[in-house]
């Protein structure tokens, strides 16, 4: 009986940690590709990735591998938007 209990409690707990670990990122946390786009889309920052020392987040593993197609000519645009927009 207690292992009923005990399962959910362990599975929750698993998922309050794994979100503590979410990056901090860039433009509070706004999708980078986004904000390229002219668009600004809120993230929990649990997809993204490192630029020159910088955390940069992202909606969705889609956004993130296009930005990386071009991360230059992309962070050049998102930090004209935000920046013209905040």
């Amino acid at each position: 009986m207690k292992a009923t209990y005990l399962i959910p409690a362990i599975a929750g707990a698993f998922l309050f940690t794994t979100a503590a670990f979410a990056a901090t990122g860039e433009y509070d946390n706004m999708c980078a590709m986004g904000l390229a786009l002219d668009k600004k889309v809120e993230t929990d920052c649990s997809v993204n990735a490192e630029i020159d020392g910088k955390t940069y987040c992202f909606g969705n593993e889609q956004a993130k591998t296009l930005f990386m197609k071009d991360p230059e000519g992309h962070l050049a645009k998102a930090d004209s938007f935000y920046n013209d927009n905040q």
